[in-house]
């Protein structure tokens, strides 16, 4: 008879015993962290907040003691939609809520499911990421149903950055599973081409691929050939981040046990079959907190991007404040608001992952 595990301990002292002050050290740790809040803390709520600016005044910003957060009162359009044309910036903010939605509907849905497994969401799933993406497209190109055209150039702020990061994830991980079932498979050719691209993309930093994609490549092909800037520079982060997910998905694949190969074998099933039906689902489940780090390394490595001149969050708000000379001083106010708007995409990307690494039909 199976036996179920003791009921965890209900109430706030059990709580901060189990957590907080489960032994000396823990309890060291915990009464440290106290004692440095207590005396951090004060400080910077009042910079924060009592002695804070909250209007866009720049000759009250600077007599304040605290921050001036109506730098980002006054600055929040170029800092969020970076050069794109002003009088038309309603169309990267539905864009962007249009991803957004197809994004937040693609992390409920599995809880959604398994609440209620008679639902059938995946069908309606799959008709967000082909409406979605190309909506996105659709308002920040234009060029059609009476939309003026604007050039990938002056894209910018959290529209690209979303777009660079949504991209590269949905193109990273199916490259990745591909590459690493070649360097586990039974062909020996194909097991060396994914080792060579494999190890020599983990061999370079993501900002030399950058320049390669945006300054070498037009010099190699002929003009008539040359992709856009844009393109080129989401080919190069979607190649890099699946060099690191396929290592990730790889070495989860070594790890199921070989009673399991040997067991798909006794049943029949070909080496396709086994990795489809046995050991994918079994990896894929132990590698998912790799791939979550994978994916927030990729959300936050979308910055890299203004090196080879496209502005995205981080380009954006150097772009609001270098040209401004009141308003040039706020950089960490500026910093602290984006850096609120990657944590909120690195949080929720991370509590996706949870729920599909403890879930039992993950």
């Amino acid at each position: 008879m199976k036996r179920l595990p003791p009921p965890a301990p209900i109430g706030l002292l059990p709580w901060l015993r189990s957590r907080l002050f489960d032994g000396p050290a823990s309890s060291l740790a915990t009464v440290l962290i106290l004692l440095a809040a207590a005396w951090l803390l004060p400080g910077a709520l009042r910079w924060a907040v009592s002695g804070a600016v909250w209007s866009a005044d720049a000759e009250a910003c600077r007599q304040a003691a605290g921050a001036c957060w109506g730098m980002v009162a006054e600055k929040y359009r170029p800092i969020l939609f970076g050069r794109y044309p002003y009088e038309a910036q309603w169309r990267p903010l539905c864009a962007t809520a249009l991803l957004l939605a197809a994004i937040v509907f693609s992390l409920l849905a599995p809880a959604l499911t398994r609440r209620k497994p008679g639902l059938r969401l995946w069908p309606w799933l799959g008709a967000a990421w082909v409406l979605a993406p190309a909506g996105f497209l659709l308002l920040m190109g234009g060029g059609a149903f009476g939309l003026a055209a604007v050039p990938t150039e002056l894209w910018g702020g959290l529209p690209l950055t979303l777009l660079l990061a949504t991209a590269g994830i949905a193109t990273a991980f199916p490259l990745a599973l591909l590459v690493a079932l070649g360097r586990s498979g039974p062909l020996p050719a194909v097991r060396a081409l994914c080792a060579v691209y494999v190890e020599t993309v983990r061999s370079i930093p993501l900002v030399p691929a950058l320049f390669l994609a945006s300054f070498l490549i037009p010099l190699l092909v002929p003009p008539r050939l040359s992709a856009d800037v844009l393109l080129r520079v989401q080919v190069a982060i979607t190649l890099f981040a699946a060099a690191y997910l396929a290592e990730a998905i790889r070495g989860a694949l070594a790890s199921v046990p070989d009673g399991q190969r040997q067991a798909a074998a006794a049943l029949g099933l070909g080496w396709w079959g086994t990795q489809r039906h046995i050991l994918l689902p079994q990896a894929l489940r132990a590698a998912a907190p790799s791939i979550a780090n994978s994916f927030v390394n990729l959300f936050k490595d979308t910055s890299l991007v203004v090196v080879v001149g496209l502005y995205e969050l981080t380009g954006s708000l150097e772009l609001a404040l270098s040209g401004d000379p009141q308003w040039r001083s706020y950089h960490l106010e500026g910093y602290l608001f984006i850096g609120a708007i990657y944590w909120l995409g690195c949080y929720a990307l991370s509590r996706a992952s949870r729920r599909l690494e403890f879930s039992p039909r993950a």
